[in-house]
């Protein structure tokens, strides 16, 4: 309904054909925007014209099983380290200088993974709810031995009752995109909610979305944990000395508050901080208008 009007553009992959926009001058600071779980690039739909307006160039990619991008009834390819290296092999064929890498959710181990390893073209972060670091037991709640996770991320990560709720009944959407995670929730239109169920067709396109919650590191083993340590080392080598901001949601029920003290100020302790007291998870939703000319203001400094 004219709220996604850009042209798509492709990287064919092994695993399957990947989309993505690319918006403003091909010569401008990129900006790279990166999703999460069960979003799309939809979900940046109002930082790419203020950006493009200030004369930067917006990236948004789709990770493989979600927005337009194919989604293949595979759950192997949906692993946190096959993203990561989809979306590095995207943003190498486009051979980027000076970007800016906003990531999100997911799109914290899977972005952070291509600029650490890539800093020569990355010029700073901007950081929303994310994390991309190793097992750190200090940073979990008095008298936790595992990461604390919402009832319905239980839920999902139990065998049957997950792919009946995620791929059967669209739950993850359905719960907790349009429920737990958003504090207002009156800014999800019919329209947006279209945007956000109509590109997952039953059951088989929502096997991505499950893998997700499957995969989140709640002991301190697993690969998620193994490439988030490395991801963290390098943060801390290549980009404390670069432009760091980090915009946090304080009704994050996935990433708490706590995270943001234990996690990314121990990481960037010099990096500026704005909390967002009434937003939530998905704070592209909630807070848009105050997260967008902030990061404007951000790349223009750079």
């Amino acid at each position: 309904e004219g709220t996604w009007p850009y042209d798509p553009q492709w990287l064919d992959t092994p695993d399957g054909r990947m989309h993505y926009v690319d918006e403003g001058p091909r010569d401008a600071r990129p900006v790279v925007l990166v999703h999460g779980n069960p979003t799309w690039g939809y979900l940046y739909r109002n930082f790419i014209p203020p950006l493009v307006e200030a004369g930067h160039r917006a990236i948004v990619p789709d990770h493989l099983g979600f927005g337009r991008s194919e989604k293949p009834d595979d759950p192997e390819l949906y692993r946190v380290p096959r993203h990561a290296e989809r979306l590095e092999a995207l943003l190498e064929s486009l051979d980027l200088r000076g970007a800016t890498v906003v990531p999100q959710d997911w799109g914290g181990p899977i972005g952070l993974y291509w600029a650490t390893r890539h800093p020569e073209r990355v010029n700073g972060l901007f950081i929303l709810n994310t994390f991309a670091h190793g097992w750190k037991p200090d940073a979990l709640p008095p008298g936790k031995e595992k990461v604390p996770l919402p009832l319905p991320l239980h839920l999902f990560r139990t065998p049957l009752v997950g792919e009946l709720l995620v791929k059967g009944v669209d739950a993850f959407k359905r719960g907790f995109l349009f429920g737990q995670g958003v504090v207002h929730r009156e800014r999800l239109t019919p329209a947006v909610k279209r945007a956000y169920k109509d590109v997952h067709q039953g059951w088989s396109e929502r096997t991505a979305i499950l893998v997700f919650p499957r995969e989140i590191p709640r002991t301190g083993e697993g690969p998620v944990v193994a490439m988030n340590a490395d991801t963290e080392a390098r943060l801390e080598r290549h980009f404390r000395s670069k432009p760091v901001e980090i915009m946090w949601a304080m009704k994050d029920v996935a990433f708490l508050p706590a995270y943001l003290d234990t996690l990314w100020l121990k990481t960037f302790p010099d990096a500026k901080v704005t909390k967002l007291e009434d937003a939530g998870h998905y704070l592209q939703e909630d807070a848009h208008e105050r997260i967008v000319p902030e990061l404007v203001r951000f790349v223009n400094d750079l």
